[in-house]
């Protein structure tokens, strides 16, 4: 069999203003705040990860804090993050929740055979919940202010836009193992979604890139997603990816160790950046789970800054 990811590890995106950022992920989407650190490249800047109740693989949802402007919506970029849940029951109670707090959404619709329902946070951040028929199981957080039958059970679908996919379907087919299973009208009336598939496949397991040569280069900012992270169940599979990608002669980071699991790091054709992550040790490894991003962590090589990193840190509340 061949070299296999298993389906979205995690999705990084940017924030401009991480207090509200906590605020809505935390209180209106009633996720859990499971790490709460600073972008390792970047101490200045705090590094949030949402996820479920306990912190699984393919949950997570993480924020760079930036002071940047607004992003500019475009092409060559990640464009829509899928966010799962259990049933169409669940999109009518999101869709009420949402008109109730004033969160700017769409319609209920089906879109490629799932019901779901556009949203977006007050940066603009751009997310489809999707009824994911049970497909995979759920780890509720039991503080969630969302009941457990409607909270969000991970990733997926991730869409990202590209003015060509030519090459872009190369290296997710031939060098990324990822399958072609189907082809639907963009939502938005401009280009063609085509689906690959990871692994065994799901909801869980897609990336949808629409084609959409007539829209200008986005810009981060924002808003914007940074980047995608694809799951590799451990290090010895990190390691298989990193010698594949050198076969391929694909530039990359080489792997970088993040205390939390283990990346690769690259950019596919159009300029999107992805990355590869082990799925562990996990967020549990310097913390309990029952306290988790509660306090302030640091991977052992900058414990030794903590007081000079927590000093140029903002409150978070």
């Amino acid at each position: 069999m061949s070299l296999q990811l298993t389906g979205i590890h995690h999705l990084t995106a940017i924030t401009a203003n991480a207090p509200e950022n906590l605020r809505f992920y935390t209180q209106v989407l009633g996720l859990r705040l499971v790490k709460k650190t600073v972008n390792q490249d970047d101490t200045s800047a705090y590094h949030l990860f949402y996820a479920d109740g306990q912190a699984t693989p393919g949950t997570d949802l993480t924020f760079f804090d930036w002071p940047v402007g607004r992003e500019g919506r475009g092409t060559h970029s990640i464009s829509r993050t899928g966010l799962r849940v259990g049933s169409r029951d669940s999109i009518a109670w999101w869709k009420a929740r949402f008109d109730e707090l004033g969160v700017k959404t769409g319609e209920v619709a089906d879109i490629d055979g799932r019901a779901s329902i556009d949203f977006e946070d007050g940066e603009g951040q751009r997310f489809r919940l999707i009824d994911d028929g049970g497909f995979a199981p759920s780890h509720p957080w039991d503080r969630s202010p969302v009941p457990a039958e409607h909270q969000i059970k991970g990733l997926g679908p991730i869409t990202m836009s590209v003015p060509d996919i030519r090459n872009t379907e190369i290296v997710l087919t031939q060098v990324m193992n990822m399958v072609e299973s189907r082809v639907y009208p963009s939502p938005d009336g401009i280009g063609d979604v085509h689906v690959f598939s990871m692994g065994e496949g799901g909801p869980s397991a897609e990336l949808h890139v629409a084609v959409q040569p007539g829209l200008p280069t986005a810009r981060q900012g924002a808003g914007a997603v940074h980047h995608v992270a694809f799951r590799a169940p451990d290090e010895a599979a990190l390691h298989e990816w990193t010698a594949r990608l050198q076969g391929f002669r694909l530039p990359s980071s080489g792997e970088v160790e993040r205390y939390y699991f283990r990346s690769l790091y690259f950019r596919e054709p159009n300029g999107i950046l992805f990355e590869i992550a082990t799925d562990g040790p996990g967020f549990a490894v310097d913390e309990p789970m029952e306290t988790l991003g509660e306090s302030l962590s640091l991977p052992p090589f900058l414990e030794g800054k903590r007081a000079h990193i927590e000093a140029r840190l903002k409150p978070l509340v």
